[in-house]
């Protein structure tokens, strides 16, 4: 086959998303994996022209939308006359949405990670108001991906919501689960924890409480330190709280700081995939109570790594924990309830940070076994299967 790929501009903000998963990374695994089997691939994405421009505040952003909706879907029309019909389009997130209806006729295939933005924009998320602007930017998105016939969710979660955002039924709605880094694999605890100490100054040695993620609303950093306060208040434990990824915004630093245990919270940022990889490894219990995911990436990671994982007790984090995570409840928006919504969720990571060394090895077991469904090969050989079928389509 020869399959062009469509691809985020890299001129237009931070794309990166929690470690081991964002859309370069994605589109690369794509490319990379489809001409490892044979097939010829092109990536196309908008270039810096009107967004070079010496310019600063709001405007640089029109600037780069002018860059991807209007000279680069110009561009992709001139190409097309060159394409042989045979040729399949793969548009590597539905976020790219505006450049579908340019192939919609053709063969095509979208990928789609989360509807988190589109359901803001409807209203679902009292945590993520969006204004008028952000409203009106999704629907473009929706009108595009709306023309789109061919689709892979990344999620069951996904491809429910996917449905609920199509006029028509799609011809192709299949669930392929992302597969998992291969260097992410069960390391001794003592030893990472003695490593992982050593780099970063820290005691960690009798282990720790661990999260990953960004700022994002929907990763609940607010609710890692307010579970933690909460752990910490009744457990006769005193484990330190690492929190991985961006760095803290003034907000979760004002709350950090107002922590009565603001000297066990640790914020590491600018870490590279080995650190995250030892800390998955040391941590006594991983914490990810996200509001929402297109999928929950950090808790197969950590599961992974031989970590306990307790996570929200909805889709998509229950579709990708199974059987295998310890379950709490959302956190609840109404400010008035999140304190007993801590305290109670604080007893669950009570009940895994005291397992028996019996208990805890067969919960990093089933977590293990749960794991093995997120192969990389399995997944682009799927995803290969699904861009066969419809390139051999009747167009």
């Amino acid at each position: 086959m020869h399959i062009v790929f469509f691809t985020h501009p890299d001129f237009m903000g931070d794309q990166r998303m929690p470690p081991f998963a964002s859309m370069p990374r994605f589109a690369r695994m794509l490319a990379d994996g489809m001409r490892e089997r044979g097939h010829q691939v092109e990536m196309w994405a908008p270039k810096s022209r009107f967004f070079d421009l010496p310019v600063k505040g709001g405007l640089k952003k029109w600037l780069g939308y002018i860059d991807q909706y209007l000279i680069f879907p110009a561009e992709v029309r001139q190409r097309l006359k060159k394409y042989s019909p045979d040729t399949l389009f793969v548009f590597t997130d539905h976020a790219l949405g505006p450049w579908v209806p340019l192939v919609a006729e053709r063969r095509h295939a979208i990928h789609c990670h989360d509807f988190m933005a589109q359901r803001s924009a409807l209203g679902y998320f009292p945590e993520n108001p969006t204004g008028w602007s952000g409203q009106q930017y999704q629907r473009l998105i929706r009108q595009g991906y709306s023309q789109g016939k061919h689709f892979i969710s990344v999620s069951q979660k996904t491809k429910d919501e996917l449905k609920d955002f199509l006029p028509v039924l799609p011809l192709t709605s299949e669930v392929v689960y992302n597969g998992l880094d291969q260097a992410l694999t069960p390391f001794d605890s003592v030893k990472a924890r003695a490593t992982l100490s050593e780099r970063t100054g820290l005691n960690l040695a009798a282990g720790y409480l661990m999260h990953v993620g960004g700022n994002q609303w929907y990763k609940n950093r607010l609710g890692v330190i307010e579970l933690y306060n909460a752990w910490r208040m009744t457990s006769q434990a005193k484990l330190p709280l690492l929190l991985i990824g961006e760095r803290l915004s003034p907000a979760l630093e004002k709350a950090r700081v107002e922590s009565p245990f603001k000297d066990d919270i640790h914020s590491l940022s600018g870490v590279g995939d080995e650190l995250v990889r030892l800390a998955y490894a040391g941590a006594t219990v991983f914490l990810f109570p996200s509001i929402a995911e297109g999928f929950g990436w950090p808790i197969a990671e950590a599961m992974a790594a031989g970590t306990l994982v307790v996570t929200t007790g909805e889709a998509p984090m229950t579709e990708v924990a199974g059987n295998a995570g310890f379950l709490i409840p959302r956190r609840p928006y109404d400010e008035s309830e999140t304190a007993a919504w801590a305290k109670g969720a604080a007893v669950t990571i009570e009940q895994a940070v005291n397992l028996t060394p019996t208990e805890r090895a067969a919960a990093i077991t089933a977590g293990l076994t749960n794991v093995t469904r997120f192969n990389s090969e399995a997944a682009l050989n799927k995803i290969e299967e699904i861009y066969k079928s419809i390139a051999e389509k009747q167009w």
